[in-house]
């Protein structure tokens, strides 16, 4: 029987308490609040668990929660899955301050995220989008409630009442598609509880720069077989920056509104609908950046050039799923996607010269997925999958002008026009028990893509104009062989393989360019997730190889490198590395988690020409020859891949009377990175390192918490990413007061 009171307390174990200020607070995989202890099943303690309670440290603190994975299309322990991923509840999101995409990389290990104001370049273990146009897709797929999302635009969609996000690390080609080479993040909202009752939660912050936030969902039951769920976010918030030059923006300053609706249907036993519809207004007044070469603190810059980031989107998701008799089910998910993304800013970074850059693109995405998966357990499981998707990115007249001065075509490059795309795809899973502690799990996707362009473009006076499609074909895979040594220790290996299609270059002048071919990653792991101290002490060990060919870069035409273009390194870059994560639960309220990332890469031969420096000689990329501009690469390092990654979250729940305390220290170090190949550190090609101190303090009280929070404490000024000349700042202190209301 559901009472109100067990409503509110399993709609508090899934709210997602989050920071709305777009905090970088660092904290490794994490877990819900733990239950009390009379609600935790008593666990056999080991010797050494003897030990550390004579030691004064409970025996009976609860284990660890159990997490699970979707990765496979179907819910899986995280402890017995072959892969190696983080998960996160809303609840772990809201103690690590994570609101958006690029805060994850304080989160979990191995990853890179770099904001340039329009698009986020987003790698794991060095492997994702380095290139920042629309022509080239992102090796890191975001998955939104089941539908695979822009694949780099429109990343500024925040996580409110969410359910859980999983950071799969590692090629994802079977399930993830072609855009997943470097990994995938799977973002699940809460769903509407049918017969749940009315619960929810309404949450307000105040912080510095005048940030004020608001959020809140709640639960409608409509009946015995239908319920909804509503969910909205808002914040306000002046800018970081101080811009000084004549410019009529706001640069900066944030303005952003986001609900989404859910209706989930279950008319019997074995049939349920699950609808969801976002939308969201976003305004980020601009990314001020000032050059490269800029030494004064990075939020005090000039700019005489309008400054904009507006992000206007909603994604429809339609999720019908069929149990048989049998535990098998049909799932066929529906997605539909529409929106336009803006964005100005000054192309010199000063408030001197007239440089200026102005695009509004128009997008729409329609996609299909079916699944027919097997029942759970048993000898035999399989999945079997079938994939289309329809995308185009369009550009109306006049919505993307990079010139100076404004309105002069001599000295203006523009274009309109679309660029649409088709994928269609067909994959499997199977996997067999060989024993009672093995089983093999080999699995394929076969996909291709269409990919044309259709643009007129001026350049600086020249017409120009480009007509040209291309396909590409692939054919990824993965086996894995599981051991299950026992209850606490599981040891997987697997070789897999991803791709990530090719595309067409823009015309610059000197015809039509050749396209770029598809990048393809062949991918080695071992891996080892074990469980201590009767399950109060889990760690997930591993060690990988990739094997990454023609990633896809911007230089110099190798004819004539005169203009840029995207081509293939010919030689592979090699990549290796280890990870660790570890998740404790202490005794005496005390808890730690841990993620640790290690990796080295080293490109292969590869000679080029640096598009940002003048040059007219050939530059073969395999040949050479060697000279002042026709630069020998190999053996750098790969681009957004930082040799080292560490963050740690320790906290200690209290019980003070009738009140908890809550107090949580967070600290996260992403290692220096390069943002080009040619790693030239007077051009500002060199991403210094990053280290965030950030804490928390929650109360709870009934139904009321109270958080106060602190990010970057130390005010880090750090460059986050580096694009055209211009160094783009990370988010500076922060902090503030969060006080949430549950119902």
């Amino acid at each position: 029987m559901n009472t109100p009171t067990r409503h509110r307390d399993a709609g508090r174990r899934r709210l997602t308490l989050l920071a709305l200020a777009g905090c970088t607070l660092a904290q490794a995989q994490g877990q819900a609040n733990p239950p009390p202890a009379d609600k935790v099943a008593e666990k056999p303690a080991d010797k050494l668990a003897d030990k550390l309670a004579d030691r004064g440290r409970a025996a009976d603190t609860p284990a660890v929660e159990t997490l699970t994975i979707t990765a496979s299309r179907r819910a899986e322990p995280l402890k017995t899955a072959p892969v190696s991923a983080t998960v996160l509840s809303g609840d772990d999101l809201a103690r690590a301050g994570v609101a958006v995409l690029e805060q994850l990389q304080f989160a979990t290990p191995s990853v890179a995220a770099n904001n340039y104001g329009q698009g986020l370049n987003v790698t794991i273990r060095g492997i994702g989008k380095a290139e920042t146009n629309t022509q080239t897709t992102t090796g890191v797929i975001t998955y939104r409630d089941g539908v695979a999302t822009s694949p780099g635009y429109f990343s500024s969609e925040p996580y409110y009442d969410i359910a859980s996000v999983q950071i799969l690390r590692g090629p994802q080609g079977t399930f993830g598609g072609q855009n997943a080479t470097g990994g995938a993040v799977l973002v699940d909202s809460n769903d509407p509880v049918i017969q749940g009752g009315v619960h929810g939660y309404v949450l307000g912050q105040l912080g510095n720069y005048r940030d004020l936030a608001a959020q809140g969902a709640v639960n409608l039951p409509l009946g015995s077989e239908l319920a909804a769920r509503v969910a909205f976010n808002s914040q306000r918030r002046d800018s970081f920056w101080t811009v000084t030059g004549p410019h009529a923006s706001h640069p900066g300053r944030l303005r952003s509104s986001s609900a989404r609706l859910g209706l989930l249907w279950k008319p019997s036993p074995a049939l349920s609908a699950l609808l969801k519809t976002d939308i969201h207004h976003i305004d980020m007044g601009g990314y001020p950046a000032d050059p490269v070469s800029a030494t004064q603190d990075p939020f005090t810059i000039g700019a005489n050039a309008e400054q904009m980031a507006r992000d206007r989107f909603a994604r429809t998701v339609l999720k019908l799923e069929y149990r048989f008799d049998d535990g098998s089910r049909l799932r066929a998910v529906t997605g539909y996607q529409t929106g336009n993304t803006a964005y100005a800013g000054d192309l010199d970074g000063t408030a001197f010269a007239n440089n200026r850059f102005f695009d509004s693109t128009d997008e729409r995405s329609h996609s299909q997925e079916l699944n027919l998966i097997s029942a759970d357990g048993g000898d035999r499981t399989w999945v079997l999958g079938a994939y289309v998707n329809r995308q185009s990115f369009k550009v109306a007249p006049g919505n993307l002008v990079i010139g100076t001065p404004a309105g002069n075509p001599a000295t203006e490059y523009s274009f309109h026009g679309d660029t649409p795309r088709r994928t269609q795809a067909v994959f499997g899973q199977l996997g067999q028990q060989l024993s009672p502690e093995l089983k093999l799990v080999v699995e394929g996707r076969y996909s291709v893509t269409h990919h044309a362009l259709n643009l007129d473009i001026l350049q600086y006076g020249l017409p120009l104009s480009q007509r040209q499609t291309v396909d590409f074909k692939g054919f990824p895979g993965k086996a894995a062989l599981n051991w299950t040594i026992n209850d606490q220790h599981f040891v997987y290996g697997f070789v897999a393989s991803a791709n990530r299609p090719g595309g067409l270059n823009v015309p610059v002048g000197l015809g039509q360019a050749s396209p770029f071919e598809a990048e393809k990653v062949l991918s080695a792991e071992l891996g080892w997730k074990a469980s201590w101290l009767g399950g109060r002490l889990n760690a997930q060990t591993s060690v990988f190889y990739n094997h990454y060919k023609n990633f896809q870069v911007t230089i110099g035409n190798p004819t004539l490198p005169v203009f840029g273009v995207e081509v293939n390194t010919p030689r592979p870059t090699r990549i290796h590395g280890l990870e660790q994560q570890i998740q404790a639960r202490l005794g005496q309220g005390w808890s730690a988690r841990m993620n640790l990332g290690w990796l080295r890469s080293a490109l292969g031969q590869f000679y080029a020409t640096d598009p940002r420096a003048p040059a007219v000689s050939r530059c073969d990329p395999l040949q050479g020859p060697a000279s002042t501009s026709c630069i020998h690469l190999a053996g750098r390092q790969q681009t957004y891949a930082p040799e080292f990654t560490f963050n740690l979250g320790l906290e200690r729940r209290m019980q003070v009377g009738d009140t908890v305390l809550t107090p949580r220290l967070l600290w996260a170090h992403v290692g220096p990175q390069w943002a080009t190949l040619f790693a030239d550190a007077a051009r500002g090609d060199r991403l210094g390192s990053r280290s965030l101190l950030g804490a928390q303090i929650d109360l709870e009280q009934g139904e009321w918490m109270a958080s106060l929070y602190g990010s970057n404490l130390t005010d880090e000024r750090y460059v986050a990413a580096i694009s055209s000349g211009l160094r783009f700042a990370g988010a500076p202190r922060q902090y503030g007061l969060r006080v949430t209301r549950f119902f």
